[in-house]
């Protein structure tokens, strides 16, 4: 079966995770400074959809938000989050994506202990195993704003099974996807991931270059920091 990961795994990920993050005797107490809970894990959801998924929907500083409790961490302190992560993320999800999620907190931990504990992670807690990159079993050829074929900028949705990946050479393109009032940008830096049976459409707002890529599985691969 593909292996894929939705809204709703990051939903139960967080979920976990996060109770057992309160109830940790080193880290519970740094997270008793958030008083609404609901809307924290509404903002962790749309980070790691954002992360994972390529969405867009987290537009906040995660790290501004953190200095602003500098003094409530230790260097220790993200080792034992990265800890909890592994745990959470082997628990609820297939090894593949639990190491794409892995490898994305462990970048995350090195950056907020250096910023804001003038430190870096020991070796151990920096160690991950990055999964192996997906291979895509078609690419379009490469297509600009005239040749783009018109089915693309129609409303369309993928089959049960398929992804895929616009890859923008040159230029920008925007990616509406039904029910996402917001388009988004889609850039040499910020390619696009279709999900199966999800109704979208490509809108052109200038020169640009493209290809499409297809994938029986999750492409996994194609997030960026």
């Amino acid at each position: 079966m593909p292996v894929e990961l939705t809204e709703t795994d990051i939903s139960r990920i967080l979920a976990l995770f996060y109770e057992r993050v309160r109830a940790d005797t080193q880290l519970g107490p740094v997270f008793a400074v958030v008083g609404d809970w609901d809307e924290h894990m509404t903002r962790l959801s749309e980070f790691w959809s954002s992360m994972m998924l390529t969405t867009g929907r987290y537009k906040g500083n995660p790290l501004s938000m953190h200095l602003v409790h500098a003094k409530k961490f230790r260097p220790e302190m993200f080792g034992r989050w990265l800890e909890i992560w592994r745990q959470t993320t082997n628990e609820l999800v297939a090894p593949e994506i639990a190491q794409a999620m892995q490898a994305r907190a462990t970048r995350i931990a090195a950056r907020f202990s250096l910023m804001i504990c003038g430190k870096e992670l020991a070796t151990n807690e920096r160690s991950e195993v990055s999964p192996l990159p997906p291979v895509p079993y078609r690419v379009s050829r490469l297509f600009d704003e005239r040749s783009l074929p018109r089915a693309l900028l129609l409303d369309h949705a993928l089959k049960q099974g398929t992804w895929g990946v616009v890859r923008v050479e040159e230029g920008s393109i925007h990616y509406l996807e039904a029910g996402v009032t917001e388009a988004r940008a889609l850039s040499p830096e910020t390619p696009g991931v279709m999900p199966p049976l999800t109704s979208h459409r490509l809108e052109l707002v200038g020169a640009v270059k493209l290809r499409v890529e297809f994938y029986d599985h999750y492409p996994l691969g194609t997030h960026h920091n």
